[in-house]
């Protein structure tokens, strides 16, 4: 885990017993010296991609940097920032409790766990702004190594999977599970890991399938390591990943606040404007392929970036927080508390009314080429598959989207349907089994099959 640690750094299993000591002498509180310098310490997930606005993105861009050096012209101080990189939620959220970090972003489910404890440990925290998110649930899979002979969540039954604990890919894990009448605590054998070390589970057979969030699933792939078992948005139901705030440190610093906000809107315009520099930024910053990353947060990719706090995502996090309580990882959760839109709708004023209500999202067909700094959109995959099919040697990645859920994935890594005349991608093959159940007639064909085919 890369990670730029903060001078005042204590370590996580201490954070509840420094806790008064923690909130009078590091974060905000470090402020202190000569009552000019502020410093901002700030908690991201460099490889959680849709986060990036909130994170490596902006951190990248320097854009919260020029806000504070904005600031500081203002009122006279100098603002400092100190980025912090952790692979999940739960290690910022202990960092905040402990007065360690002042802004962090993290998923759904590690959002609640961190108003939660912040409630507890009486270092209350807000959600103040969203990064990511996929109306369906697209942004977790499940995945399985190629070879395998799993199908379906049925045939999980007694098998062993990889999980974070506490995440968001945890949450779909659990639900698709209950849904397919499978018990998520006896029915399957759960190993807690961290994604990378699950990956590797994975691929020495450790495990026999890995529930997680962006980036792993679409990475593992790519690099032909694993196939999608489970498509995320088949769940129907809104996931995302959000900016929460140490109430202390946004009551005591608001002018910090909403230049964090401001900066984050000039990230995510940034990447709506150049989607494909973007993804190439991230990925110099990550170390993940270019491709991977443009599969979640290109133009039409699976994540929509937007900071509002839009009613279907406050919904959401309510739904959630039953399936935390079921499974002991939260008490009571006042969602209508934590959530604080006020810093969000000042930075966008009049307008925020209507942007909380846009829900455009760009075709997710698209081909990049070797080559090209853009990348090439298509109104249905048959128009993707013949373009493809006149390039052939020259695609950098061929992106589609699942005919039922809408979720994106490779195209040369769907599974493909041939329904009478035409062409259906599906992320797992049992997306396409229950396609071909419904539809006389249909069949699943090969990739280069579907090419032949789509004259």
């Amino acid at each position: 885990m890369q990670r730029t640690v903060n001078k005042c750094t204590v370590p996580a299993t201490a954070a509840a017993l420094l806790l008064p000591l923690a909130l009078t002498g590091c974060g905000a509180a470090a402020q202190a010296g000569d009552g000019r310098t502020v410093t901002v310490t700030v908690g991201y997930q460099s490889k959680t991609i849709n986060t990036v606005t909130a994170g490596t993105l902006l951190r990248s861009l320097g854009s919260f940097e020029r806000e504070l050096r904005a600031q500081g012209r203002r009122d006279g101080r100098t603002y400092k920032v100190v980025w912090q990189d952790y692979a999940t939620g739960a290690p910022i959220t202990a960092q905040m409790v402990a007065g360690k970090i002042d802004i962090g972003s993290m998923g759904d489910f590690p959002l609640l766990i961190n108003a939660a404890r912040g409630t507890q440990l009486h270092a209350p925290t807000r959600l103040v702004a969203v990064t990511g998110y996929n109306l369906r649930g697209a942004l977790n899979t499940i995945v399985t190594k190629p070879g395998s002979p799993l199908r379906t969540l049925a045939d999980l039954r007694g098998k062993k999977v990889s999980s974070s604990v506490g995440s968001a890919s945890d949450g779909t894990l659990v639900r698709a599970l209950q849904r397919a009448g499978i018990d998520p605590e006896h029915d399957i054998r759960k190993l807690n890991q961290q994604p990378a070390v699950g990956a590797s589970a994975l691929q020495s057979g450790g495990v026999d399938a890995l529930s997680q969030f962006v980036a792993w699933p679409g990475l593992l792939a790519f690099q032909g390591k694993a196939r999608a078992l489970y498509d995320g948005g088949a769940l129907g139901l809104p996931t995302f990943h959000g900016v929460t705030v140490a109430d202390r440190f946004a009551r005591q610093r608001p002018a910090v606040v909403k230049a964090f906000l401001a900066a984050q809107r000039t990230a995510t315009r940034y990447l709506q404007d150049h989607p494909v520099d973007a993804a190439q930024r991230v990925a110099k910053s990550t170390g993940l392929p270019p491709e991977v990353v443009y599969l979640y947060n290109g133009a039409g990719g699976t994540a929509t970036f937007d900071p509002t706090l839009k009613p279907q995502l406050v919904a959401a996090l309510k739904k959630d927080v039953p399936v935390l309580r079921a499974a002991r990882l939260t008490g009571p959760v006042d969602v209508d508390a934590f959530v604080d839109d006020r810093y969000l709708k000042e930075s966008y004023g009049a307008g925020y009314g209507k942007a909380v209500r846009a829900l455009a999202h760009p075709s997710a067909h698209e081909v990049w080429l070797r080559g090209e700094d853009r990348t090439h959109s298509f109104g249905d995959p048959a128009a993707l598959l013949r373009f493809v099919r006149a390039h052939r040697g020259a695609v950098r990645a061929a992106y589609v989207a699942d005919a039922t859920t809408g979720t994106r994935w490779f195209a040369d890594k769907a599974v493909w349907v041939r329904d009478g005349g035409r062409l259906l991608p599906f992320v797992t093959r049992a997306g396409a089994d229950a396609w071909i159940r419904h539809h006389a007639g249909a069949r699943t064909v090969g990739y280069a099959a579907a090419l032949e085919r789509s004259r």
